[in-house]
């Protein structure tokens, strides 16, 4: 394991799309990284990607839709890890339907994924942040958290319930050292878009990369400690989709 000065960062969803592009960046920033998805190998993929800069990475294989292991998952992570400096909340899902006609299964799924399992990962690490009085937490939330897009009223709602959550803790946790950033993006192409839960015909050349995510994220946490971006809206330059 790195010194105790080397800075670590635990990246939810980091198999694919933008918790992937996130752990390769923050990899190019000197970051040593905890990678967390439901996939050994895609992660093992990911983190030989980032040791060629350099520095360490090492996967968790984490099913964060279990509710009740989010926690004690995380809380390991962090003895294993030694320190968390950074936690980027990415993973969840995409789910299209009508708010009339989805199922009360459907509709816990998508809030435990996209809205409960980040709380359950931030109330693991605050305690750790807090006594280090140091750390940065990046919660990926979305513009469908601000605007209504049909059909995606479920998904608006969980990121809606992300944003504030965000806000919230920021207010709570600054006098610990905790900064809180919520990072909204637009459409951006990434296997969500061919997920069996996501019904959407966009063009995907239009959309942002996950690198353009990935390249925000960095800029937020390498921010000297006492300056803090608090809300970020990264869009296409065309606008939402």
């Amino acid at each position: 394991m790195a010194g105790s000065l080397q800075k670590y960062a635990l990246i939810t969803g980091a198999s694919s799309g933008i918790g992937r592009a996130t752990a390769l960046a923050l990899a190019q920033a000197g970051f040593d990284l905890a990678l967390v998805s439901r996939s050994q190998d895609a992660l093992n993929q990911v983190a030989d990607e980032a040791k060629v800069h350099g520095v360490e990475a090492t996967v968790f294989p984490v099913d964060l839709s279990h509710i009740a292991e989010v926690k004690s998952s995380i809380e390991s992570i962090i003895s294993a890890c030694g320190h968390i400096d950074v936690l980027v909340n990415n993973a969840g899902m995409g789910y299209t339907g009508k708010l009339s006609e989805i199922s009360l299964g459907s509709w816990q799924q998508i809030m435990d994924l996209n809205l409960t399992s980040p709380f359950l990962c931030m109330q693991a690490v605050l305690p750790h942040m807090g006594d280090r009085r140091q750390g940065t937490i990046v919660n990926i939330a979305s513009i469908a958290g601000y605007q209504a897009f049909p059909e995606w009223g479920a998904y608006g709602v969980s990121k809606a319930g992300m944003i504030m959550l965000s806000k919230a803790l920021a207010v709570e946790a600054r006098g610990d050292g905790v900064r809180v950033v919520t990072l909204s993006p637009g459409a951006v192409n990434t296997s969500i878009w061919d997920s069996d839960t996501v019904d959407a015909d966009f063009d995907r050349s239009q959309m942002l990369t996950p690198d353009v995510v990935a390249q925000a994220v960095v800029h937020c946490v390498t921010l000297p400690q006492h300056a803090v971006i608090e809300e970020i809206k990264v869009m296409p330059s065309g606008g939402a989709l």
